[in-house]
């Protein structure tokens, strides 16, 4: 038996794996794209995360982008333990990956619940589903090639049945750790709902494997009746994290306080700037609703600095506030939410209606589903696109100027817009088609068949202008 073997059949799996290589790890920090960098799953850990995962990690661009591999497995002694997740939709793609990321995680994890239009498109994520014998075989050879256990994060279907039986195929295949988000492929967006912990639930009684819950993790409370209601092993949170990385520590602290930790980590390990944005917004986001020239300052903030000072001037807007509030209980109670807004706290989608209104309510469209016979209108009547709602979603104060629709002429011979100088009302295929065939003209489009087959003479004045610019004799025609 090779070194490689042995490695292999010493390989802990199951349990046996949860317990020693992860410690037993309750509070799980979920994968999230641009959003679970170093930086971020240390100061998660700082408050009280036992396991986090790496952002989703493409397969195939990890094995022959040496820049992209390098920046994402970023890590140091202080992130163990460590799961690696990919995306991919080839076995030996994933393995040839995760044999490149093996060395430096307790795990490799397969993203089978990714339901944005990137992972449609390329086809991996939750659009791998209904796959069943390509994913049995992604899994299985990993299972027998790796020298770290494979694990996977799924969705579930809209029948339970079947979403136990995916569980249990995926367990047959070698998976050895089982994370399940509560949602369907279809919650997303503005049509998130609320994650099924009894699909978790029936899924945890089915399989062998340690499993962990995803979705509807707010509070530290619902990370213990979570635990509590569906018994799984370990509790997996994104959104919840993102708003509150000392979740998992049961505490409310002060944004800045977050900011600025965040910040002097990015200092030591650097991300794109993007990235602490993006985690800035998160933290902010309450704030921001009613400072809203801040908001703008880092929206257009350019380097670290810049995001250092934005987070000072924040936080002395903050204090003033606490003296306001501590002058009058009532001063910011119209924003309705259940903690200052200076302090750390989810966003809490509102319940389901059917009762839309116009921009003054628009947050409530997160969770309605938008039928082929709904007619969603701003305030002046006007029905909304979906990219109107996503920026009203994002920022309700947001002024959106309805420009008027252009309305073009059409071209005489077909159904593509005319040309707008063409002297034939014409597109400009159907113009240069008429103007070559009959040798007219066209100034507009720049079209000259009838000049071009005439001689062309010069006028003296012409001729002196030229001669003068060029230096050439010229001779013509008188």
């Amino acid at each position: 038996m090779n070194s490689t073997q042995e490695q292999v059949r010493l390989k802990k799996k199951g349990y046996d794996f949860w317990r020693t290589d992860l410690s037993g790890a309750k509070y799980v920090v979920a994968p999230m794209v641009d959003q679970s960098e170093l930086a971020w799953r240390l100061l998660s850990k700082r408050y009280g995360a036992e396991l986090c995962y790496t952002p989703m990690i493409h397969a195939s661009v990890f094995i022959r982008d040496e820049h992209y591999r390098k920046e994402s497995m970023m890590s140091c002694s202080a992130d163990r333990p460590l799961i690696v997740q990919f995306c991919a939709n080839e076995p030996e793609i994933l393995l040839k990956a995760a044999k490149l990321a093996e060395p430096f995680c307790e795990a490799v994890d397969l993203n089978l619940g990714c339901p944005q239009a990137i992972a449609k498109r390329g086809h991996y994520g939750v659009f791998l589903q209904d796959e069943w014998e390509l994913l049995h075989k992604m899994i299985s050879l990993c299972n027998e090639q790796l020298n770290v256990p494979i694990t996977c994060k799924i969705r579930v279907f809209h029948d339970i049945k079947k979403t136990v039986k995916y569980a249990q195929m995926l367990e047959s295949a070698g998976c050895q750790l089982l994370t399940v988000h509560g949602r369907t492929k279809e919650q997303k967006g503005i049509e998130t709902g609320l994650a099924k912990w009894e699909f978790i639930k029936a899924v945890k009684d089915a399989v062998k494997i340690p499993v962990f819950a995803n979705g509807n993790i707010q509070y530290l409370e619902d990370v213990n009746r979570c635990l509590e209601e569906t018994g799984v092993d370990g509790v997996m949170t994104a959104e919840g994290n993102l708003h509150n990385p000392a979740l998992f520590s049961g505490i409310n602290p002060p944004i800045w306080q977050m900011a600025e930790e965040y910040l002097d980590l990015v200092k030591e390990y650097p991300c794109p700037l993007s990235y602490v944005r993006g985690h800035l917004f998160k933290l902010f986001h309450h704030a921001l609703n009613i400072h809203l020239d801040i908001r703008h300052e880092l929206a257009k903030a350019k380097n670290l600095s810049d995001m250092f000072r934005i987070t000072k001037s924040l936080k002395l807007r903050c204090q003033e506030d606490m003296a306001k509030a501590d002058n009058d209980p009532n001063t910011f109670s119209s924003y309705k939410l259940p903690l200052p807004h200076w302090l750390c706290q989810p966003y809490e989608r509102p319940p389901q209606t059917t009762d839309i209104t116009p921009k003054e309510n628009v947050s409530e469209l997160r969770t309605n589903k938008r039928h082929n016979d709904q007619v969603i209108v701003d305030e002046n009547g006007q029905p909304m696109s979906r990219n109107k709602i996503k920026k009203l979603l994002r920022n309700p104060q947001k002024q959106l100027n309805n420009k008027p629709k252009i309305v073009y002429e059409i071209c005489s011979a077909c159904r593509n817009p005319k040309g707008g100088k063409c002297e034939h009302h014409l597109c400009k295929p159907c113009c240069k088609e008429k103007t070559t065939t009959q040798s007219l003209d066209c100034n507009g489009h720049r079209f000259l068949f009838e000049t071009k087959g005439k001689p062309v003479t010069l006028n003296v004045e012409n001729k002196k202008n030229k001669l003068e610019a060029t230096g050439d004799e010229i001779i013509c025609d008188s």
